[in-house]
């Protein structure tokens, strides 16, 4: 088992770089939710809950999940002290196996260019949504400057809608909201929310 590298940068994984890009992307997801009182959210690859914990407000219940029990702590330790009612957190790794929760919607922000098999877990992702349910994948575009044998260099439009559609998902919308300097790998590079409906 590799040494997971997000339980080392924990600690220190709130920068003000982080929390200034987790901000436009919670505006911008927030666009997603609207009417969702009523609705469970699941935000995968949480981290600290940057993003997902500013969205608590806008569904019925939160679950943010994330593969380093490092980064739930830091997360746990923010319910607790805003009193946040209606979230919880789980230590899970859905690419290592299904898992038996359920969701209305999945928010997957700038998580997709970790994990190596990006049909394998937006599969996972159409299984734990609920019929009629939404995925929403913040991420960045392909950037061709980016070459990390870790990480993706962004998606393609076009052919992240192809393997959306292939897994079972009726519809996806994919649109570019922002273009940041040094945001990716230290490059210039702009991102894009994509909603998809089950």
């Amino acid at each position: 088992m590799e040494q997971n590298v997000f339980e080392e940068m924990a600690k220190r994984y709130d920068t003000d770089e982080r929390k200034e890009l987790a901000q436009i992307v919670v505006e911008e997801v927030k666009k997603e939710l609207q009417d969702s009182q009523s609705k469970s959210l699941i935000d995968y690859g949480t981290g600290t809950g940057l993003v997902g914990l500013e969205l608590t407000d806008l569904v019925a219940s939160t679950l943010l999940i994330d593969s380093s029990e490092q980064m739930l702590e830091v997360a746990k330790a923010k319910i607790a002290q805003r009193g946040i009612p209606n979230t919880d957190v789980l230590h899970s790794d859905f690419t290592q196996g299904t898992s038996n929760v359920k969701a209305d919607i999945i928010l997957m922000s700038l998580v997709l260019l970790h994990i190596p098999d990006t049909r394998k877990i937006l599969q996972e992702m159409f299984t734990i949504l609920n019929d009629g349910g939404k995925l929403i994948i913040v991420d960045f575009d392909k950037n061709e400057e980016i070459n990390h044998p870790k990480v993706h260099n962004g998606f393609g439009h076009e052919e992240l809608k192809g393997i959306l559609s292939e897994v079972g998902f009726a519809s996806t919308e994919i649109k570019t909201f922002h273009h940041g300097k040094q945001v990716f790998m230290k490059q210039d590079a702009s991102m894009f929310i994509a909603s998809s409906i089950k």
